[in-house]
């Protein structure tokens, strides 16, 4: 009954969904053809979330429907997290639910043949200047607040690295913390893609597709030496360096939940609070950062698009912040010697 997510995998790894109505399914399916698998199954999750509770079909959604949705992803407002004083899901999170509302919808006006002609999901609230004029701006329905990723201290990451049992784990938590790759970039690995020689690694499952050359330590490749010699099923046929050692799927690519599920159980043997994917990749373009590598070779090495996305690793350096304000304070205490040298000075020739 709609909405049910069913999850399929085809002979070579590839992930497909579908929630029992005709129009997602097939909106799903034109996902699945142009965007990567992460996207894919985000969109899925968005939209069996928000039809389970919306309750209508596709086509009778209406924006008082949206805000109803809204009102519910916000949960019990008498309930807060401390992290940032906001109740029920994070902002980003409801943000990047109501977007994949949005797409499914404007996919639908594009396609001309359904009774959709009118995105139900409000662009944004209409609100008057601060300046006083009469024109208007567009208020989003949900406010994200630019907020500090969170890192790992390297005890923390010593403490993860040794609660992980097998080589291969570790090997993908040293792609992430030593090279700053994605989850996906890291699963996307193929064994052709080991540049040992140069100590590098060719990402081709980047971002959008994106390709880039990265180079990571020798710990890394070490590590992921042992895991080929002695872990990686030799009955194993794909390309992909990262596959599953035991069950029914021994030998096959490893998954996203997968490897969700190696860190979750690692970070309670070793007792930390934190430590994703992306808080290992934001460690590793931290670190980097404060030990001196340039903004521009930040960017490349995160295959970031926009500088400004790397902008965020200037405040996470506290070292950085501090030596700045350092030499900002000197120069200031100069000047204030200066003056007062200058005033004294004034003062014995009168």
């Amino acid at each position: 009954m709609f909405p049910c997510l069913v999850r399929s995998v085809s002979s070579s790894g590839e992930a497909s969904y579908a929630l029992g109505d005709p129009l997602v399914d097939r909106y799903l399916e034109f996902v699945r053809g142009r965007c990567r698998a992460n996207t894919l199954r985000a969109t899925a999750f968005d939209l069996k979330t928000f039809f389970s509770i919306v309750r209508k079909p596709p086509v009778d959604v209406r924006p008082a429907d949206v805000f109803d949705f809204l009102v519910a992803q916000r949960g019990d407002r008498q309930v807060v997290r401390i992290s940032d004083g906001e109740s029920g899901l994070s902002a980003r999170t409801i943000a990047r639910r109501l977007s994949s509302v949005s797409g499914f919808y404007a996919y639908l006006i594009a396609r001309g043949d359904t009774a959709v002609s009118v995105n139900p999901v409000p662009r944004g609230l209409a609100t008057r200047n601060r300046s006083g004029s009469r024109r208007t701006r567009i208020a989003p329905l949900v406010r994200v607040p630019r907020t500090l990723p969170t890192i790992l201290s390297p005890t923390e990451v010593d403490l993860l690295l040794a609660a992980l049992r097998t080589h291969r784990d570790r090997a993908m938590v040293l792609a992430m913390v030593l090279g700053g790759l994605r989850r996906c970039e890291v699963l996307g690995l193929r064994l052709c893609d080991l540049w040992v020689g140069e100590r590098r690694v060719f990402i081709a499952e980047g971002k959008g597709g994106h390709h880039r050359v990265v180079p990571i330590a020798n710990r890394f490749f070490t590590t992921v030496g042992d895991y080929l010699d002695l872990e990686r099923p030799s009955s194993a046929t794909t390309e992909r360096l990262f596959v599953v050692l035991k069950g029914p799927r021994r030998g096959q690519p490893l998954s996203a939940e997968g490897v969700d599920e190696i860190l979750d159980g690692a970070r309670r043997r070793a007792g930390l609070e934190h430590g994703t994917c992306h808080q290992l990749r934001h460690t590793c373009l931290t670190r980097l950062r404060e030990a001196g590598m340039a903004l521009e070779a930040v960017q490349a090495q995160a295959g970031h698009r926009s500088i400004e996305s790397t902008r965020i690793y200037l405040h996470l350096s506290n070292e950085w912040l501090a030596g700045e304000y350092q030499r900002a304070a000197e120069l200031i205490d100069v000047d204030q010697t200066a003056i007062s040298q200058l005033l004294a000075l004034q003062e014995v020739i009168r």
